[in-house]
């Protein structure tokens, strides 16, 4: 014999009573008549062939299987609001404009941004990479979201992770022994750019600009060849450079903290990819 399936309407009733402990004020709760919620009670204890309520002149309590019941009704309730709300988001479609960091674009960001696509299928996605110190002051009316590096004493947006700054080159570059020091970096206006030469000048050691792009790709293949050694972040470390440090004469380099910039006011669409955004990118302060 198959078990009786639970009304979700007789539970709304159920719970309500147990919360006010009386018919009356459950069905005024509930904009009922008293006696509509007494015999949807009624109903669910014949289903279940158990009394859910001792009943006086007085006061209502729960019974023993009341209590065994009220755990189960607010999870069966609470699940089934979740689905409705997921399948309703399912159907969401709109347009987000994301501006984000070339290395995120191309090594972070497209599975996170693929699991959201397959989840929200009716959303538009125009993503531009580059550098992000210009995309902040365009929230709004270029971008919806920015992902955006800045310096740990940074406060605008919202923290999501920290990164920390590396040098890296060729594993066969002699990063010590070469005096100007070639680098290769990205335009004015990057933030990694302008701490790896402070950093240089700070420990005076000469150093020569040999190659300037936008593309991380391009940097990253002069880097590889060991015509230059550049700047990365620890968590987009490319697999064809090696960390250097100290021991090639190098200064360290300070942490990078990763943060979002929501446009005031967001659409359904964007609200959806910015928490999906928090969830995925969101890692404690001090981690790698």
């Amino acid at each position: 014999m198959s078990a009786p399936s639970l009304d979700p309407d007789l539970l709304k009733a159920f719970l309500a009573v147990a919360d006010q402990r009386s018919f009356t004020r459950a069905a005024a709760a509930l904009n009922r008549t008293q006696s509509a919620v007494s015999s949807q009670i009624k109903r669910l204890e014949d289903q279940l062939g158990a009394a859910l309520f001792s009943r006086s002149t007085s006061k209502v309590e729960l019974t023993s299987a009341g209590e065994g019941l009220a755990g189960y009704a607010r999870q069966i309730l609470k699940l089934g609001d979740e689905a409705v709300l997921r399948l309703r988001e399912h159907n969401v479609g709109g347009r987000v404009r994301l501006g984000v960091m070339d290395d995120y674009a191309m090594i972070v960001l497209p599975p996170i941004l693929k699991m959201f696509s397959s989840s929200y299928p009716g959303i538009e996605l125009d993503i531009e990479a580059g550098l992000t110190s210009g995309m902040t002051g365009r929230i709004g009316s270029a971008f919806d979201i920015v992902i955006a590096m800045h310096g740990e004493a940074g406060k605008t947006g919202e923290f999501l992770r920290s990164e920390q700054a590396l040098w890296a080159g060729s594993a066969l570059i002699d990063a010590k022994a070469l005096d100007p020091l070639p680098v290769a970096l990205y335009p004015p206006g990057c933030l990694f750019r302008r701490w790896a030469l402070d950093a240089l000048d700070r420990i005076g050691r000469r150093w020569r600009l040999v190659f300037v792009s936008h593309s991380l790709a391009a940097v990253e293949a002069v880097a590889a060849q060991g015509l230059a050694i550049t700047v990365v972040k620890a968590g987009t470390l490319p697999r064809s450079l090696t960390v250097l440090g100290k021991e090639h004469g190098l200064p360290k380099l300070p942490r990078a903290a990763i943060r979002m910039h929501c446009a005031p006011s967001l659409s359904a669409a964007c609200s959806l990819l910015a928490s999906h955004l928090r969830t995925h990118l969101s890692r404690p302060k001090r981690e790698q």
